[in-house]
C-alpha cells in the first residue's frame, strides 16, 4: 500500500505538478548526489520545496530522500501523518521539545547509516518568499556527527511565489534550481556554518533576479 501511494505521490503529482504547472530551470544537476548516505540542504520558503526538490531525483533515488520536518506541525491529525510518515517519510522533529537538535540527529544518522539521501531545511521554518534567513546550528550538529556525508547546498527560487506560507492557492511561476559544490565537515562548527551560509548567499545572488515584493 505504501509503495503504491508512494508511486503515485512521484509521478502523479510531483512530476506533472513541476513540468506542467511550474516548470524547472535546474543549473548543476550533475551535482546532486547520484546515491546516499547524503545530506541536501535548501532553503525553505514554501511547502512547494519538497516537490521540487524530490522532482530532481529519478524515481529509484526520490524514494531515498529523507526530509526533516516538524512533528509539532505534521502530526496535527491522524491522515496526515499517515501521509508524511508512509509518503513521504519524514524524519521527524519536536521543535516544542529541548530534546528536538538531539531527536533529529539520531533519526538523520540512522537514516544515512541505512544509504539514505537526508534534506535539510536549515532555516528551520518557512521564510519570506525568496528571502534567506539565518541558518540554525542543527546542521552542523548532523555533519559533525556524519562527516563522511557530502552536504550538497540547493537554492530554490520560485517556490515561495507559487505557493507562499499561509496561502493554500497555487499560482504557476517558473521555478529555478541552483545547486552548489559539495562540503564535508571541517571539524569546527563556526567556520562550518560560516562557509555553509556564504555558500547559499552566492548561490541566491547567481540568478540576478529582481527583488520580490
Amino acid at each position: 500500500m505504501e509503495a503504491l501511494c508512494r508511486f503515485l505521490f512521484f509521478f502523479g503529482l510531483v512530476k506533472s505538478l513541476t513540468l506542467v504547472v511550474l516548470g524547472l530551470n535546474v543549473r548543476r544537476q550533475h551535482l546532486l548526489p547520484q546515491a546516499g548516505p547524503a545530506i541536501l540542504v535548501a532553503n525553505h520558503n514554501s511547502h512547494l520545496d519538497t516537490v521540487v526538490l524530490l522532482s530532481l531525483f529519478p524515481y529509484r533515488l526520490a524514494m531515498k530522500v529523507r526530509p526533516v520536518a516538524a512533528a509539532d506541525y505534521f502530526f496535527k491529525n491522524r491522515y496526515l501523518a499517515w501521509f508524511v510518515v508512509n509518503v513521504l517519510r519524514i524524519i521527524p522533529v519536536d521543535r516544542r521539545l529541548r530534546t528536538g537538535a538531539a531527536e533529529m540527529s539520531r533519526g538523520v544518522s540512522a537514516a544515512l547509516r541505512a544509504g539514505d539521501i537526508v534534506l535539510v531545511f536549515p532555516e528551520g521554518t518557512r521564510g519570506e518568499p525568496e528571502s534567506l534567513s539565518q541558518f540554525r546550528s542543527g546542521i552542523s550538529h548532523i555533519a559533525m556527527s556524519n562527516p563522511g556525508a557530502p552536504v550538497i547546498p540547493v537554492f530554490v527560487h520560485g517556490a515561495g511565489k507559487a505557493l507562499p506560507r499561509g496561502e493554500a492557492m497555487l499560482v504557476p511561476f517558473f521555478c529555478d534550481v541552483f545547486v552548489g559544490e559539495p562540503l564535508f565537515w571541517c571539524g569546527d562548527k563556526t567556520q562550518f556554518m560560516a562557509a555553509l551560509q556564504s555558500r547559499f548567499e552566492a548561490l541566491a545572488v547567481e540568478g540576478d533576479f529582481a527583488r520580490w515584493k
